[in-house]
């Protein structure tokens, strides 16, 4: 059985998980606890030397990078032709939204749990305000950008459907929510879209996609109190910096 190696609380683990389970695609649960340092054991290596999650090992074929996994899932499993579309400019339009993210949505949704759950522990120090003040503005323009040019007024990113992007968009969006940063205050349009996102994966299977994350309170103090922290602190520090 193909294994997919994830820690929900990150937001490309959780869109293979959503993506895989929606679809009924079989798949083995190996939990990496990021918080641990596990993707840094001896164990982990021999399998990525990435050293980062999600990672898909079918048979003997090992494949990192979260849109590749859903991808390759896509073609392999032969799904609804909406996921990832065929059509020349549709699928150009999936491949525009997933590479768009990874620098604008993503980083921004990222940059703003990280600066609220772990810069604290790290750094020694309470966010400066300014930081704080600078990784919300992006996050906002991201979020008008997803609005304005991605979505616009679609029920989906691509149109009437549900496709890989909306997957890989929403669990993004919830991100900063694990944190008390709710990006969806005052945006209807994007709070309907959720709706319509959820509905379509299964509501259930949504809110256990996200169960770890609206935990993460808990985040530092598991961090702080693992065997690993004396040799992660170093290394998240740089993202900081």
């Amino acid at each position: 059985m193909m294994e997919l190696y994830l820690d929900l609380v990150s937001p490309p683990c959780r869109s293979v998980f959503l993506f895989a389970r929606a679809l009924k695609i079989p798949f083995e649960f190996k939990r990496v606890d990021l918080a641990a340092g596990q993707q840094y054991s001896q164990e982990f290596g021999e399998i990525s030397i990435v050293r980062k999650i999600p990672v898909m090992k079918d048979g003997g074929f090992i494949l990192t990078e979260s849109t590749a996994i859903l991808k390759y899932l896509v073609q392999k499993h032969s799904v609804a032709d909406h996921w990832f579309p065929a059509d020349l400019q549709q699928r150009a339009r999936a491949n525009e939204y997933l590479s768009w993210q990874h620098m604008n949505l993503r980083a921004h949704c990222s940059k703003v749990f990280l600066l609220k759950a772990l810069f604290p522990i790290i750094m020694d120090a309470e966010v400066p305000k300014e930081t704080m003040d600078a990784a919300l503005e992006n996050l906002k323009q991201s979020l008008n950008l997803l609005e304005e040019k991605f979505l616009q007024n679609k029920p989906f990113i691509l149109g009437d459907k549900i496709s890989v992007a909306d997957v890989v968009a929403a669990v993004e969006m919830m991100q900063p929510l694990g944190t008390g940063v709710d990006g969806f205050e005052g945006r209807p349009k994007l709070i309907a879209w959720r709706e319509r996102v959820k509905k379509e994966l299964g509501e259930k299977l949504f809110e256990e996609a996200h169960e770890m994350l609206m935990k993460s309170s808990s985040l530092p103090q598991t961090l702080k109190s693992s065997s690993s922290f004396d040799k992660l602190k170093p290394m998240l520090q740089k993202l900081f910096r």
